[in-house]
């Protein structure tokens, strides 16, 4: 007489692989994956509470380390929202340079994304090169900003200052896409990489929207839906949204090499806009001493590289938040892992949770 009996394992939190102080306890029947249960708050930082007792000012630099590979897209949101609030229209100048600036840390932050995943997959090459090009980025975010992360450079009514350095932007958008070349070839027909990733976490569409996955994962999945084509910010750009119908975590790894590309398109038509003449630096900044956003609620959306990212601000008309809420995309991958690691092998699983670009900060805010 047999018995079947199951293992259970905790896959974290003091895992590389994690990428965070995420715990997965997985159930096993052998090497099978039986049941999933994502535990977090192990970073929690209270971001959200924090806001009540801080001036708009305040909080604005904080928001940058919710997803500290994409702080840009943060700082946007945050003042995209009080813009709106206040009624603020910005210069066509001021949007171009806010574009180029996300897409350039859209890039970054995808770049990290590929040499940690090949990383957790033992190949460890990709991870140096990916860091080389991302460099290029950085040293540019520093010239700019004086950070390489964290850069509060978007400010209430427009940025810091008008941007310089388009010879750098340049010469990153004319090394990237022979890199991309480059990486696509040691990765993209890798018989190792294609045997971890091929058929590998599929994601159904109907499994994607009833657990609101949102960006590159649902896009992978064959759903058309990135939010650019509807953010007023990035009206006049030219740009084909990547949509792959292959639902597996390969096809979520081409998918992010594919918007890589359309980011660099994007970014050359900033830099032709930047350099026009006629496209002056002008902008009405709002006085952070006296910021009060008017009674009643409000909310922005983003299309962050982890997916829709968005911000709910209920104000008193005071010069702090009554509450303020935040909608990661990170948050709703973790909790997909519930669905899309059952009837997985142990092995398979970290390539099929780096699949979806999870980063804790995201998650634990």
């Amino acid at each position: 007489m047999t018995t079947n009996t199951t293992l259970k394992l905790n896959l974290g939190p003091q895992h590389p692989s994690t990428h965070g102080v995420l715990r997965l306890i997985l159930e096993l029947d052998g090497e099978k994956i039986i049941s999933c249960e994502p535990d977090i708050g192990y970073l929690h930082r209270g971001m959200e509470k924090m806001a009540e007792g801080m001036t708009y000012i305040r909080y604005l630099p904080t928001v940058d380390r919710i997803d500290y590979l994409a702080g840009c897209f943060y700082s946007e949101l945050m003042c995209r929202t009080v813009e709106k609030a206040l009624n603020v229209e910005l210069s066509n100048r001021v949007k171009t340079i806010r574009v180029t600036l996300l897409e350039l840390n859209r890039i970054a932050s995808h770049l990290l994304w590929i040499g940690a995943f090949l990383m957790d997959l033992g190949a460890v090459s990709p991870f140096f090169y990916a860091m080389r090009e991302r460099e290029m980025i950085l040293r540019f975010f520093e010239k700019l900003t004086g950070q390489r992360m964290m850069y509060n450079y978007f400010v209430f009514g427009g940025v810091r200052k008008d941007i310089d350095y388009l010879d750098d932007i340049e010469e990153i958008v004319k090394i990237l896409p022979q890199k991309i070349i480059d990486y696509e070839k040691i990765i993209t027909d890798n018989p190792i990489f294609i045997t971890r990733t091929k058929n590998k976490g599929i994601l159904e569409p109907d499994t994607a929207l009833n657990y609101s996955i949102t960006g590159v994962n649902l896009r992978a999945s064959g759903i058309d839906y990135d939010l650019r084509t509807k953010d007023s910010l990035y009206d006049g750009f030219d740009f084909a949204p990547v949509v792959l119908d292959g639902k597996d975590s390969w096809t979520r790894y081409k998918a992010r090499i594919l918007e890589i590309r359309e980011s660099i398109s994007i970014i050359e038509q900033c830099l032709s806009r930047l350099r026009a003449k006629e496209n002056k630096f002008e902008q009405i900044l709002i006085n952070p001493l006296t910021l009060k956003l008017p009674q009643g609620e409000f909310y922005s959306e983003i299309e962050a590289p982890r997916g829709l990212a968005s911000i709910y601000i209920k104000s008193a008309g005071e010069d702090k938040p009554y509450r303020l809420k935040w909608r990661t995309g990170s948050y709703y991958s973790v909790n997909l892992l519930r669905k899309l690691l059952i009837g997985e092998y142990l092995n398979d699983a970290i390539a099929i949770a780096g699949s979806l670009d999870i980063i804790l900060p995201e998650v634990d805010k």
